[in-house]
């Protein structure tokens, strides 16, 4: 893949403050430059990003339609009502209805969990879920990461005396449902200072408030806390402000004290003797917990989730990983498939967008597919598979671009969509499809950017290997938790050389173990660069070439830094 490398040198301005910062905190000019983009100006404000506090949250009755909530659910449980829990199937929702379940039940028992099947009811609130909760006794439903376009469902559940509880944080339409409360921070009249919180974040917020409402110590909030991290790193929200405090100390929770269920996945996943990062959630911990709601149902990940029983819920987790082994499958063959219909489409070169459209594909997976083609053609991507007489799908997009709006273009043609910038879900009748295809295609065409079609990599500093000492990686470790808005720098260094030992690795021989030397420095830095051998020959030749990386710490040498190699170039 041949990537277009973006480095912007810091202005003489920026520079200065960079050094002024460092005077005051005593850390590299380089990582103060990195602390200034993400808007931390001062000592104080860089000992809130490096040391986040529990107590720096926001408090929850800022949220409109809180004081309403909690009195909803104090009501419910004064009159002993039945409660249900509702959520969507993906992390997101089973992580938000195994927090806000765990939570109530220490306190009320007359409380049930439902969880939506992904194909026969399909996404968000469901008639068939409304008439369980009614054969049931429900007379209070609270539904988490989903609900907020429910307008007629929510309506029907009304005239049968069911009362809706709405914690979501998708971008709502004009129309509210008509819902006791809605709970989401992307309201239109919204009053609460942070918008990016996920479904279970939101789930967390309610909690909060209904334990600050009830006498209930904020201790015992914080084990749940594993769950929000789970979340904010699976559904890819921003990892600065309110979802930073709650990824740092849920990623504590997480290393130290994992919830049964939590535990049981983290063994199977192999990361038991690990110290468990932002990126091993969301590459190894929530395609777990996905694969349940994608291959079977989404209950069944909460199940895992709320299980005291550690022997029971290895068993739970060795079912649900057994489910992601099929879905790899499924991605795989599906992907493939995907790439042969992609190469045969006339006028691909022009084209700014992909929709594909296929019956037989697995709904479960079409999600990841659409990433998978984003990714390799760095384009926007729908794929639509048949479910009864509709066309359902997942979009996807790439850096910087607006998928949703981009389907809210086209809303006249579908039946429902929802979702955020970088994913949605959608539906319309199958006829609509090439229309559809025609308008998506028109409207990211006009409004896509040109550097939005094409590999990029962002690059953060110019560095020499005599930067990298001890001390600059052990404050660049305090940037953690990285994700979306606190992206893991990339550094880049010119004119650096084969110590003489590099070697190709690997199983197929398809990386490279680097040990490089620049030409200001006598240290030798040790790399790795997957599925990067093809340019091994030339790192032989002993002539001079660039890198850029991320900097990691060597997994099987503790304490001994490695540099994470993302692309390699010819020095000119």
């Amino acid at each position: 893949m041949s990537y277009k490398w973006n480095y912007q040198p810091p202005t003489n301005e920026q520079t200065e403050a960079a050094k002024e910062l460092s005077k005051e905190i005593g850390i590299s000019p380089i990582l103060c430059r990195l602390l200034l983009e993400r808007g931390i100006n001062s000592a104080a404000e860089a000992k809130r990003f490096f040391r986040p506090q529990l107590h720096e949250l926001h408090d929850p009755f800022l949220m409109n339609d809180m004081d309403i909530a909690v009195e909803r659910l104090n009501a419910a449980m004064g009159k002993k009502e039945r409660i249900m829990v509702y959520g969507d199937y993906d992390v997101d929702g089973t992580t938000a209805v195994a927090l806000v379940y765990k939570f109530l039940q220490q306190f009320y028992s007359n409380i049930d969990y439902y969880i939506p099947d992904r194909y026969n009811e399909g996404y968000g609130v469901s008639v068939k879920g409304v008439d369980y909760a009614y054969e049931t006794g429900v007379k209070l439903i609270i539904v988490l990461d989903c609900g907020i376009k429910a307008v007629d469902e929510i309506a029907y559940a009304k005239e049968k005396g069911i009362d809706f509880i709405i914690c979501d944080h998708h971008v709502p339409d004009e129309v509210l449902p008509p819902a006791v409360a809605i709970l989401n921070a992307k309201r239109e009249d919204s009053t609460y200072p942070y918008p990016h919180l996920s479904g279970c974040g939101v789930g967390f917020k309610f909690m909060q408030a209904f334990a600050q409402n009830n006498g209930i110590e904020f201790s015992q909030l914080t084990p749940l806390l594993d769950l929000v991290a789970v979340s904010i790193a699976s559904d890819i929200v921003p990892i600065m402000g309110e979802n930073r405090v709650l990824t740092y100390h849920g990623l504590k929770q997480l290393n130290s004290n994992p919830s049964v269920g939590l535990k049981a996945i983290i063994d199977v996943c192999g990361l038991a003797e690990k110290d468990i990062t932002v990126s091993d959630i969301v590459f190894k911990i929530g395609p777990r917990i996905n694969a349940s709601g994608r291959i079977q149902n989404g209950k069944e990940a909460v199940d895992l989730l709320i299980e005291k029983d550690f022997s029971i819920a290895l068993e739970k987790s060795n079912q649900i990983n057994q489910y992601n082994e099929t879905r790899k499958d499924l991605d795989k063959s599906m992907t493939e498939e995907a790439n042969h219909i992609v190469d045969k489409l006339e006028g691909l070169a022009d084209r700014r967008s992909i929709v594909l459209f296929n019956e037989d594909w697995h709904k479960g997976v079409i999600g990841i597919v659409a990433s998978r083609l984003t990714e390799i053609y760095y384009r926007p991507a729908v794929v639509l598979t048949r479910t009864n007489d509709m066309a359902t799908g997942s979009a996807r997009s790439v850096s910087g671009f607006d998928v949703y709006k981009a389907i809210e273009h086209c809303r006249d043609l579908l039946e429902n969509f929802g979702g955020h910038t970088y994913a949605a879900g959608l539906s319309m009748k199958v006829e609509n499809v090439p229309e559809f295809t025609r308008r998506f295609e028109q409207f990211v065409s006009e409004h896509i950017l040109p550097d939005q079609t094409c590999a990029i990599i962002n690059i953060d500093a110019v560095l020499d290997f005599k930067d990298i000492t001890p001390k600059f990686f052990t404050d660049l470790k305090k940037f953690n938790p990285f994700g979306p808005d606190n992206h893991k720098p990339i550094f880049s260094t010119y004119h650096v050389y084969d110590y003489g030992t590099s070697k190709v690795v690997g199983r197929e021989q398809e990386h490279i173990k680097l040990e490089l030397v620049d030409n200001k420095s006598n240290n030798v830095m040790n790399g790795i660069a997957f599925g990067q051998s093809s340019q091994a020959r030339y790192i032989k030749t002993k002539r001079s070439f660039d890198i850029c990386y991320t900097i990691e710490e060597n997994t099987h040498k503790r304490g001994e830094v490695q540099l994470q190699i993302e692309d390699i170039k010819p020095s000119e």
